[in-house]
């Protein structure tokens, strides 16, 4: 058994899936292909390993001439079930000790809701350890998708302390490079430290992705950052910082405590509602400039939804069965926990937020209709939030955000995959590309609540049914059985309630 420094435990040696197969055939596919295409279909995918390698469809554009042949290949007859590219987590954490009771039950969970690709953002659990789950998902050792390791700027990542000069931030991020991270995290660092450390990672080819914390958002706004070369803003932290010209700085009470959460989060809210209005000189100026630097967003709205309707994230229908009591505990409301700040959240609190995410949803599907990159992240592990179900619901927060379904997708998939610079062989559903894709009965395009893992409630004559659930994830050409990694992840669950009582 394998600890990380924080003492998580490693995933088990992989004993599910099958394949990959020499020659794969899914058969009479509807087909999402991640490009923002329309949906396509019945078609033939001919997968050979872990490649797609033709596409057929009658009367279509097919990359086969013709029909792939079934002898000697495995063949899954999806009956016009839709395939889309796998889903790729643009913002996750492996969750530590006190998050998650293993990475196995993260792993499950991620594959189990067709998520076949995370950006690490952190390595929290340390970088040795990190990289090591990284090699043996890579690898197919362990059932998992592919890792993309950011450590974090910050004490804990690495041995030693932050650095502080720009000497250290460049000999950090060359220890990194060196140890085979993808990228770099920062949270709220000096503008020297930053700023060094973004030119370092360009260098080393390392791309980078900031949450500007906001002690230092007067100094380092979304702009400042992006103008060094950054490549993604998470969430939404000094984007609004970058509008202010009525103001430099965000207007707090003078009683405000910035270690305490709930003050925090609470004035979240209040910082949209005092930057610009959409429309104005100051909106679409930090939107052009951000579009020409070509820094990415990802917003991460599911994290915080629970600041606009605290009562719907902490009843989640999926919290009995997937919820583990390790994420449970974590998510009641403590001084000592982050996101756990809602001790006594109050209706004042929930409509500002309410009002906040009008304003920045907004800015997002500007920035998205200008032809600005905007993936699909979750943050889970925080304020109720489950691995797996908070990229789906991040889905259906791009479609209030005024994304069209195909615009959902590809966010989640095609784009994603540009942003960590994998499109090559990564997001689309195209011959060339590796074979991660999810398989599901009912069309997401109608309603992506068919992808949660527990399913969707509908009326039909028989009564009122559960339908929906991701049935298969492909991960380099492996075929799991996504019903049968959700089933595992439950029975974790009641393996720890029934210990614990």
């Amino acid at each position: 058994m394998t600890l990380g420094s924080t003492g998580q435990i490693a995933a088990p040696d992989r004993t599910s899936g099958s394949g990959p197969y020499p020659r794969l055939i899914l058969r009479n596919a509807m087909i999402i292909d991640g490009t923002g295409a329309a949906a396509y279909g019945p078609a033939d995918i001919l997968i050979e390993d872990d490649r797609i390698t033709g596409i057929w469809e009658p009367n279509g554009a097919s990359s086969l001439t013709e029909r792939p042949s079934t002898d000697g290949a495995e063949v899954m007859d999806l009956d016009g079930s839709y395939v889309m590219p796998g889903l790729i987590d643009s913002h996750a954490h492996i969750g530590k000790p006190e998050q998650a009771p293993n990475a196995d039950y993260v792993y499950k969970l991620w594959l189990g809701h067709g998520v076949t690709t995370i950006r690490e953002l952190g390595a929290f659990n340390g970088l040795d350890w990190t990289m090591d789950e990284a090699r043996r998902a890579e690898a197919n050792e362990i059932a998992a998708p592919r890792l993309r390791i950011y450590p974090a700027l910050r004490a804990g990542t690495l041995d030693g302390p932050t650095p502080v000069t720009a000497d250290e931030a460049t000999a950090w991020v060359n220890e990194v490079a060196d140890r085979g991270a993808n990228g770099v995290k920062f949270f709220g660092t000096s503008p020297t430290v930053f700023g060094a450390a973004v030119e370092a990672a360009r260098a080393r080819g390392l791309r980078t992705a900031c949450h500007h914390d906001q002690r230092r958002a007067a100094q380092v706004n979304a702009l400042t950052s992006a103008r060094w070369g950054l490549n993604s803003i998470e969430h939404w932290y000094g984007i609004p910082e970058a509008m202010f010209r009525d103001r430099t700085l965000q207007h707090v009470p003078t009683d405000y405590n910035h270690n305490s959460e709930p003050q925090r989060f609470s004035q979240g809210a209040h910082l949209w509602l005092q930057t610009a209005e959409r429309g104005s000189d100051a909106w679409q100026e930090t939107l052009d400039e951000l579009l020409e630097l070509g820094t990415a967003l990802s917003p991460t709205f599911n994290i915080y939804i629970g600041s606009r309707d605290a009562a719907r994230v902490r009843t989640s229908e999926w919290h009995s069965e997937f919820t583990s009591p390790t994420l449970w505990e974590f998510f009641q409301p403590s001084a000592d926990k982050h996101g756990s700040y809602m001790g006594d959240w109050t209706s004042e609190d929930e409509i500002a937020w309410r009002h906040a995410y009008v304003k920045w949803m907004s800015f997002v599907n500007d920035y998205k209709n200008l032809g600005g990159l905007v993936t699909a992240g979750s943050d889970s592990g925080f304020i109720y939030k489950v691995f797996g179900f908070g990229l789906i619901e991040e889905l259906e927060l791009l479609l209030e955000a005024g994304f069209h379904p195909l615009e959902v997708v590809r966010t989640a998939t095609l784009n994603s995959a540009v942003l960590l610079g994998i499109d090559d062989e990564l997001g689309s559903v195209e011959p060339g590309k590796i074979a991660d894709l999810l398989i599901v009965k009912d069309n997401p395009l109608s309603n992506f609540k068919v992808l949660y893992g527990h399913g969707h409630l509908r009326a039909e004559e028989s009564g009122l049914n559960r339908v929906g659930g991701v049935d298969f994830t492909l991960r380099s050409g492996i075929v799991y059985d996504a019903r049968e990694l959700r089933n595992d992840v439950k029975a974790m669950v009641a393996e720890e309630k029934s210990a614990q009582n």
